[in-house]
């Protein structure tokens, strides 16, 4: 979930003129309609969990490989679709088969699409294969961990997203990453570390999980930001605002989903190396 903060300055203005300046709040009413609708989707969704999450899933990451190629080749729409529609074809077996040893099957539509493409091949190679994968793992997280696991990730996700957009538009002051990701500020940046850590301090009280969740809530929430400076870093690099204009106030799908996507392959990499099962519910 794309974090959005604004700043006109790189001194910060204070929070009673931020709040007095309508223009930094006049996309809020769109972005809070459309984000609780989608809320409420994928609340559905992974409360449901087995068949109905995997195909919310697999039609998210689909869209989002389209929304891929149409910023690097926005005049050849077809292979985009023929793309997407392969990607989730892929992620359906692979959701099904359950064989961690045919995963090398993700590696088919990114090199379909970098073969096809006349630029940026590494570019979609790379993001590609990381949507399909962090799709498949956040299927996966929610059928071997269960809801509140896959709660938890989600809600530190969703808090250092909503603190960091409000911090930063209130807030200001200097900028994160000004090269990469203009918008972002230090004060928004660190007020998602910090809600994260209150989400991984209440998971841990209510859960009985051991209270190293705080810092480990942290840790995930950095992840989410740098899948958002990732997606941001495209954006750039292939001069557009949003992935697309799918959902109002918001972009695309992939301008919602880059910070889950980080979170995802974090904790990808974390099972990997024998972390995960410190995360306990």
């Amino acid at each position: 979930m794309a974090q959005r903060e604004d700043s006109s300055s790189d001194t910060a203005p204070g929070v009673a003129a931020a709040l007095a300046d309508p223009g930094r709040w006049s996309d809020l009413g769109v972005r809070m309609a459309s984000g609780a609708a989608m809320a409420v989707l994928g609340a559905l969704a992974v409360m449901m969990g087995g068949l109905w999450f995997q195909m919310l899933t697999v039609f998210v990451t689909a869209v989002m490989v389209w929304e891929l190629w149409m910023m690097i080749e926005p005049g050849k729409p077809t292979p985009g679709m023929l793309l997407a529609a392969l990607c989730a074809s892929v992620l359906s077996g692979q959701l099904s088969n359950g064989d961690t040893w045919v995963l090398w099957l993700f590696l088919i539509a990114p090199l379909a699409g970098a073969a096809m493409l006349r630029r940026e091949r590494l570019t979609f190679l790379a993001f590609a294969l990381g949507i399909e994968v962090a799709g498949w793992g956040l299927v996966t997280f929610r059928a071997e961990y269960g809801f509140t696991w896959l709660l938890w990730l989600i809600l530190v996700v969703i808090c250092t997203d909503v603190f960091g957009y409000v911090a930063g538009r209130a807030l200001g002051g200097p900028k994160f990453w000004p090269k990469v990701s203009p918008k972002k500020t230090w004060s928004g940046t660190s007020a998602g570390w910090i809600s994260a850590g209150v989400v991984g301090l209440a998971f841990s009280a209510l859960t009985h999980s051991p209270w190293h969740l705080v810092w480990i809530s942290m840790l995930l929430s950095f992840a989410s930001q740098m899948g958002d400076i990732a997606e941001s870093a495209l954006k750039r690099r292939m001069k557009v605002k949003d992935s697309s204009a799918l959902i109002p106030g918001h972009g695309g799908l992939f301008d919602r989903f880059d910070a889950m996507l980080g979170a995802s392959l974090f904790m990808l990499l974390a099972s990997v190396l024998g972390f995960i099962p410190g995360v306990h519910f």
